[in-house]
């Protein structure tokens, strides 16, 4: 799977002026990040890590994870509509895990109240890796879907601009030319900008919920922007904001320092340091609300690792999309082996294959925003100390995907120009709108791949490991 510049990797005068040029690039194209020493403030920033090159992504793969997108779109709405399965799969993660167990009563609560939402807007991002099969043929696998706060939709935008350049610098203007074209942060804003049209207000604004500390605001700006563009009226606020100024109407409109609120699009709220009492309270003040939330509660809980477990069990799908075989072998071709820890018979055979051949495995906590995943040695630890305690069905185990590394530049600020053994993981964005029981929006938004160096076995861009990239299709 060789990209056609294996003869410049070896050029170090070619490397380093394209390496000059490729910086400057991304600082023009707006491929910017905060820095960590000020990461509320942007009087000093610099260029988000990315790599110099694009990296090869086979044609025939990138093809399959953009026809399957709208198929787990609907698979996701369909998840987040359903009670009982949602009750039935997350039933012994709740006893375990009080992170997704409070999601969860916040999530009874809001059903038991009376849904005042009636427009939903789902933004995911479904990651996958290329596996390298016994006879070394490359097979799409997913590793998870995101369906909250899935970022780089802005960045990404902004990234093969500057991968052509630099091509062209090294005298690669045809290979250039082939770059696609993606601007997922467009397809971002026209599913918030529908649901806020859908909404009914035109006077209602879209509120950015934003963490405490902002080093990737550049990725949401341009979000961001294009909702500007269009006229509507974006806010950004933190939960702290909204604990403090948020208030219901009796019709449950939401209000933030006097406006109305249409959409809430979380970029925040994903893991447990995210919260504490005051912010729990905030986010049940949200869900309780008439507001568009990208994602409601049940779209989040639709994401968690134990849902997309339950998922590889024959039969699950095809009872969550009915009449839909296709959409259901489709999405069931990108799935790698998923394992349950539930106590019991099964979880007991799982746990001992995990101890037995660690390497085989990756171990996953119910948590998104990179890092979080334990491999090898310390899977095995891990597992040897729970593997009697319920606290193991805290956890999934999924086979280790083993792609074919290949060589390239991972340019980050303040680091030396070095070569790299690399693999790479394709993103594609989808974003859906439905009204009631009516879809009104269903697309795949663009792509993101992003890149890390074999030693990383775990993380994203925004948790320092991997960097940003462009696919070239080999």
């Amino acid at each position: 799977m060789a990209a056609p510049w294996e003869d410049v990797l070896c050029d170090t005068a070619a490397i380093r002026e394209a390496a000059l040029v490729a910086v400057d690039a991304a600082l023009l194209a707006g491929v910017l990040m905060r820095t960590e020493g000020r990461p509320n403030a942007s009087d000093v920033v610099n260029y988000a890590p990315f790599t110099l090159l694009p990296s090869a992504v086979p044609r025939a793969l990138f093809e399959q994870a953009y026809a399957v997108q709208q198929d787990f779109n609907l698979l996701v709405d369909a998840i987040s509509q359903n009670k009982e399965f949602l009750e039935h799969t997350l039933a012994s993660t709740i006893k375990v895990d009080d992170f997704t167990a409070r999601l969860f009563r916040i999530y009874m609560q809001v059903l038991e109240e009376g849904l005042a939402q009636s427009v939903f807007l789902g933004i995911n991002r479904s990651d996958y890796m290329f596996d390298r099969g016994v006879d070394g043929t490359p097979a799409l696998k997913q590793i998870e879907i995101n369906t909250i706060a899935a970022s780089f939709a802005g960045l990404t935008s902004r990234t093969a601009a500057v991968h052509g350049q630099v091509l062209q610098v090294l005298g690669k203007s045809e290979e250039a030319s082939r770059l696609l074209p993606n601007n997922p942060s467009k397809g971002l804003a026209l599913g918030i900008a529908k649901a806020w049209e859908l909404y009914g207000s035109p006077s209602a604004v879209v509120m950015f919920l934003v963490e405490e500390v902002q080093r990737n605001i550049f990725d949401q700006r341009c979000v961001e922007n294009e909702l500007w563009n269009r006229n509507i009226r974006v806010i950004r606020k933190r939960f702290r904001d909204v604990f403090e100024k948020g208030s219901l109407d009796d019709a449950r409109r939401l209000y933030m320092d006097g406006q109305e609120v249409a959409v809430v699009y979380y970029r925040e709220g994903y893991v447990p340091q995210n919260y504490d009492q005051q912010n729990w309270e905030a986010r049940l003040l949200l869900e309780r609300s008439r507001a568009v939330k990208c994602p409601d509660i049940a779209t989040q809980l639709a994401g968690t690792k134990k849902v997309q477990q339950e998922l590889s069990r024959p039969g699950t799908l095809e009872r969550l999309l009915p009449g839909r075989t296709e959409a259901a072998a489709r999405i069931r071709a990108t799935f790698a082996g998923l394992y349950s820890l539930d106590m019991g018979e099964e979880g007991d055979k799982t746990a001992a294959a995990a101890v037995a051949d660690p390497d085989r495995f990756v171990l996953k906590p119910q948590r998104e925003g990179g890092g979080n995943n334990l491999y090898g040695e310390e899977l095995r630890q891990v597992l040897e100390k729970i593997r009697d305690s319920p606290e193991r069905t805290s956890y999934i185990l999924m086979d280790k995907i083993k792609p074919q590394p290949a060589m390239n530049y991972l340019l980050r600020a303040h680091s030396p120009l070095q070569v790299s053994k690399c693999i790479s993981e394709l993103g594609i964005f989808g974003v859906y709108v439905r009204r009631g029981k009516e879809m009104v929006m269903n697309e795949a938004a663009g792509h993101l791949l992003r890149t890390k160096a074999i030693e990383h076995a775990d993380g994203g861009v925004a948790a320092g490991v991997a960097v940003l990239d462009t696919p070239y299709l080999v």
